[in-house]
């Protein structure tokens, strides 16, 4: 699984990143270990998974977090979170 991560100001990505994961785990699993390691990267805290975000997942493989989803604030519009490529 391969998963895209940008961090988005004004509709200007401002960082990006991919993570991927091999591993035999489920997909749900994936997606939270890709979750953790892109917020370490970006040293950000976890975003809350709200119940939008989750349909949203769902539904197109992507989300975005916006400050609504994060206890502390932060400095960018969202963290646009997306699966490119699935076992």
């Amino acid at each position: 699984m391969r998963i895209w991560a940008k961090l988005f100001l004004d509709n200007r990505m401002l960082r990006d990143t991919v993570v991927e994961d091999s591993g035999q785990d489920t997909r749900t699993h994936k997606v939270f270990r890709a979750l953790e390691e892109i917020c370490r990267q970006f040293d950000l805290g976890q975003p809350i998974w709200l119940d939008k975000n989750i349909a949203e997942f769902k539904r197109q493989a992507k989300t975005r977090f916006y400050q609504d989803s994060f206890i502390e604030s932060v400095e960018f519009d969202y963290l646009e979170f997306h699966v490119l490529e699935e076992d």
